[in-house]
């Protein structure tokens, strides 16, 4: 029942024998099948693409609208990328990496490619200017119902920033993010990354959906980068959990088992 996607109370209910619990599990199942057919009716004729894809692209829309420019980037980084950023022996984010061979991993963050090219449009274009990228990140992580090996990421960082404006522009790129995503009910709260340190997260009813980070900071050097600097980094999966309130992100993933939050075998 909860793979059709009953909701969490469904485990919790009581029943006074086996027949009226049955019988109640069989119309709650008519009723999940039929609004799965619904859905995967309308994806078929009308929106055409799932959530996740749609999510993607306003996002994109709405970053590119206000003066953004997106990149793509290579899935496959080094480990010197890695140590970079902070992420060598003893690290714990090192255990989670998916290595390849000749010291390349699957990119388990956005950050390294966009460090690299920010170095090097920074010596082309004026400032202030900003890129994004959204693409698939990989990561060894079973802590629970909000994670997955492979998730979506928005990342958006700007550079050139006043010293005084950053923290305005911080929140203002945040606003326009979860604006664009339809989830305009958010809180800013302090929590510390295990990359950045102390920095500010995008919570959801509990939910953290982004991390941000400002810089001037300790990992620019490595990066040849020396002026102040916001970024943002936006987990699609999880906006869509937040926004949908769905039990588990599974429903929203990349998969083989769901379409669009419906499960296949219905």
């Amino acid at each position: 029942m909860r793979e059709l996607g009953a909701g969490a109370d469904v485990l919790t209910r009581r029943f006074t024998g086996a027949d009226e619990r049955n019988a109640v599990f069989k119309t709650l199942e008519t009723e999940i099948v039929r609004e799965g057919r619904r859905r995967l009716e309308e994806l078929r004729t009308g929106r055409r693409q799932p959530q996740l894809l749609q999510l993607e692209q306003d996002l994109a829309t709405a970053l590119v609208g206000t003066g953004f420019v997106r990149v793509a980037t290579p899935a496959i980084v080094t480990a010197d990328a890695l140590a970079k950023m902070g992420i060598a022996a003893g690290h714990a984010l090192l255990d989670q990496v998916f290595w390849l061979d000749d010291g390349r991993c699957l990119r388990p963050m956005l950050a390294p490619n966009l460090y690299t090219l920010l170095r090097r449009l920074g010596r082309i274009w004026s400032r202030p200017f900003g890129i994004f990228e959204i693409g698939s990140c990989f990561r060894r992580d079973s802590k629970g119902s909000q994670h997955l090996s492979e998730f979506t990421m928005c990342n958006l960082v700007e550079l050139g920033l006043p010293l005084g404006e950053r923290r305005r522009r911080l929140e203002e790129l945040a606003a326009l993010v979860m604006a664009a995503g339809a989830l305009p009910a958010y809180a800013l709260v302090t929590e510390t990354s295990e990359v950045y340190g102390d920095e500010l997260d995008v919570i959801v009813d509990g939910i953290e959906v982004c991390s941000t980070a400002i810089g001037p900071h300790a990992l620019d050097d490595a990066w040849g980068i020396t002026e102040p600097w916001v970024g943002l980094g936006f987990g699609l999966e999880r906006m869509l959990v937040a926004r949908e309130g769905l039990p588990s992100i599974e429903r929203v993933a990349r998969s083989l088992a769901y379409v669009d939050g419906v499960r296949l075998n219905i």
